[in-house]
């Protein structure tokens, strides 16, 4: 993503800078006001005890901006951050970085809307490429593809799990999946993984290479797909 150098603000503090605005009784920037900063920043909005605190703009002067929530100088609260690149991030700021739900627009077009923690897409969310359209609807873990979500196409979409954005390999030799069409049909079947012996290695042990092979096993009408965190819980709800 754009981070790198763009979320760097400009020290306010002392007598650096021009600053035109509102200051309280200790003489701090306190209300509304604009400050020039030494390297070329601005920020222009509210101030409470000398920090950047209520809604404000902040442009760099590499052409990056944040407007938005501040809270003791840190983004805090709703906001949009447009980056250098054309990229841009709307939503949920905690402590200066991107946490809750967002939506982040890519320089490609591309978007993800759905939870972020710490500057990384992590909960629930869809990746949308702009492009294809194609889709990816499911669970994040630190900007990774995890455990249950949907890979959504023109004309077909895949249902299963995932591991660091891979087809989740489940041990010890296979795994349930269906790929849903349009025209109304579902296919199941199951991922195969298959050894492949490549040969002894210098150490006499055999290097073996592991690939995942698809074998369709039936063809059925559409079904309702739930995934099995949400299978548990939903069991666990109707014991209660």
């Amino acid at each position: 993503m754009s981070d790198a150098g763009s979320e760097e603000f400009e020290d306010e503090q002392g007598s650096l800078g021009e600053y035109e605005g509102d200051r309280n009784e200790a003489g701090e920037r306190h209300g509304q006001g604009k400050a020039v900063l030494p390297k070329g920043d601005t920020y222009q909005g509210a101030y409470e005890s000398g920090k950047r605190c209520g809604q404000g703009t902040y442009k760099f002067k590499n052409g990056a901006r944040y407007t938005g929530e501040w809270y003791m100088n840190l983004k805090h609260g709703q906001g949009t951050f447009y980056y250098p690149d054309g990229s841009r991030y709307e939503g949920s700021w905690v402590d200066d970085q991107r946490q809750g739900h967002g939506v982040y627009t890519y320089p490609s077009g591309d978007t993800y809307d759905g939870e972020w923690l710490h500057h990384q897409r992590h909960g629930q969310g869809t990746y949308t490429h702009h492009n294809t359209g194609s889709q990816y609807m499911g669970t994040w873990i630190m900007g990774k593809m995890e455990s249950a979500g949907e890979l959504i196409h023109q004309n077909h979409r895949y249902q299963g799990n995932f591991v660091n954005n891979n087809v989740i390999q489940i041990c010890p030799k296979l795994k349930l999946f269906s790929y849903v069409f349009d025209v109304g049909c579902e296919q199941h079947g199951e991922y195969l993984q298959i050894d492949q012996d490549k040969g002894d290695a210098e150490d006499d042990e055999p290097f073996i290479t592991t690939i995942l092979k698809w074998r369709p096993k039936a063809v059925t009408g559409l079904s309702v797909w739930t995934n099995e965190k949400d299978s548990s819980t939903s069991g666990h709800k109707n014991e209660t």
